[in-house]
């Protein structure tokens, strides 16, 4: 297993932003929430699984999961959330080591937007936080997803709060501002990722 920078932050913080930047540079990018809707794919068995639990309407007319329906149905019953991370998380993990093991880059940038809150930031080797503030986040969430702000505020208040996030850092990236000014960071952090990872493969 190579060099893994784990990149976190909260909703509306711009992690695809600056994992796009990362990406342009050449990095490998392992994103936890494109492997959590892979694991779930018309045909799959941990979809089939879900349909036989919760009922055959969570499965929308084309075939795929109907998340939002989902995620209303676990948000409030903690049990049913406990069943589906069961269900799902070791699927999540097995595809994750697959991608990590194929990575062709000298590290890799592993996406994980409940890093702090599913306790895995001591999987990587450093961890990258994209910090804003909650009124940015806010913001961004009501704009990007075109919902209410309650709806909004009650995401963010189901996520990690950022001083648990920034407790974890290693490194972090201020995101307030354009989202153009983040490319020097990213290019910094590049190149330190760069100089750890040779000095990892020759310890």
């Amino acid at each position: 297993m190579g060099y893994i920078v784990a990149l976190t932050g909260g909703i509306g913080s711009g992690k695809s932003t600056v994992a796009d930047a990362f990406s342009r540079l050449g990095v490998t990018i392992i994103d936890a929430d494109i492997i959590a809707r892979q694991v779930v794919e018309p045909g799959t068995l941990a979809l089939h699984a879900i349909a036989e639990h919760f009922g055959h309407d969570m499965i929308a007319p084309d075939g795929t999961l109907n998340r939002r329906m989902l995620r209303e149905r676990i948000f409030s019953h903690p049990e049913e959330k406990a069943w589906l991370n069961a269900l799902l998380h070791p699927l999540i993990q097995q595809e994750t080591q697959r991608q990590m093991s194929q990575a062709t880059s000298p590290y890799v940038l592993w996406v994980v937007p409940l890093l702090v809150e599913n306790k895995l930031h001591e999987k990587a080797d450093r961890v990258l936080v994209v910090d804003v503030s909650p009124t940015t986040q806010i913001q961004r969430t009501i704009a990007r997803d075109n919902v209410a702000r309650e709806h909004a505020e009650q995401i963010l208040a189901a996520q990690a709060t950022r001083e648990a996030r920034l407790a974890v850092a290693d490194d972090v990236i201020d995101n307030n501002g354009a989202p153009d000014a983040i490319s020097s960071d990213v290019a910094r952090l590049h190149q330190y990722y760069l100089a750890q990872a040779v000095s990892q493969e020759k310890a």
